[in-house]
Formats: structure tokens, sequence, C-alpha cells
């Protein structure tokens, strides 16, 4: 698989596509999200829980991909766990410390709108991945 990615974390993405076996906008939505919460609670694999609300599906599953490959939690360790719910909200604890983060509508939307177009989609995968956080969730 070639891809041409971005000169900042380059190899980063390119593990997490290889772990993941494509690039799309739920992955990238977990790889933002996950770093974001290890920037916030910090990096523990062991001790962090995550709960993801959404469609218990592709392509929105994919965001537990992102989320595993970038916190280190896993559905192996029992400390992930997705729950049927609209839309997409993850939930992270770690020693009391709670993040929330909620995809925006118009961020879904989006990719609704270009579910039959693989190349768009990867397209926008890029644009997502290197946007601010803030411009992609709403963060509590």
């Amino acid at each position: 698989m070639k891809i041409k990615l971005m000169k900042q974390n380059d190899n980063f993405l390119k593990r997490a596509i290889e772990f993941h076996g494509h690039l799309g906008p739920y992955l990238v939505l977990g790889l933002k999200a996950g770093n974001y919460a290890n920037e916030i609670l910090g990096k523990s694999p062991f001790e962090m829980k995550v709960i993801i609300e959404t469609i218990p599906s592709p392509p929105q599953s994919c965001f537990a991909d992102g989320i595993q490959f970038s916190t280190g939690c896993t559905y192996g360790k029992r400390n992930i766990t997705i729950v049927r719910g609209k839309g997409l909200r993850v939930r992270l604890k770690k020693k009391g410390k709670k993040l929330t983060l909620i995809l925006k509508k118009e961020i879904m939307d989006k990719i609704k709108s270009l579910l039959s177009d693989k190349k768009l989609l990867e397209k926008l995968a890029f644009e997502l991945y290197s946007k601010n956080i803030g411009e992609l969730f709403d963060i509590k």
C-alpha cells in the first residue's frame, strides 16, 4: 500500500494504517482523540478505561482501532468497550480523571456524504488529521 503521508507524524500514521488495514476518517478521528487523551490524562494503557458510544459496526467502529493504536487500550486488556449510541462519543477515564469527546455533527455529516467514494474519504482523512482537536470534537 503506497500512500503519500503528511510530513508530520508520517510514521505514526503509516503504522496506524498498517494496523487497521486502510486509511479512513474514523481511524484518523480515533488517533486524534486518543492522542489528545494521552496529553490530558497521561498515556497509561493499563490504567486508562475507554467507552466508545457509536454504531458498533464499520465505518464508525473503525474509530476504536484509532483509539487502541494511540492509547494502547485494547479489547484483550478489557479496558476498551463499544456500546451502541447515536453519533460518536468517547469517554476516557484514568485515576479519577475523566475526559469526554463528542464528534461534531458537521464532521459526521461530511463523512456520511462521502461514504460511496473511497478516494474522497481518504482525502478527508488527511484533512481531519491536520485539524486541531477542537475543530473535530466538543470536549468536556
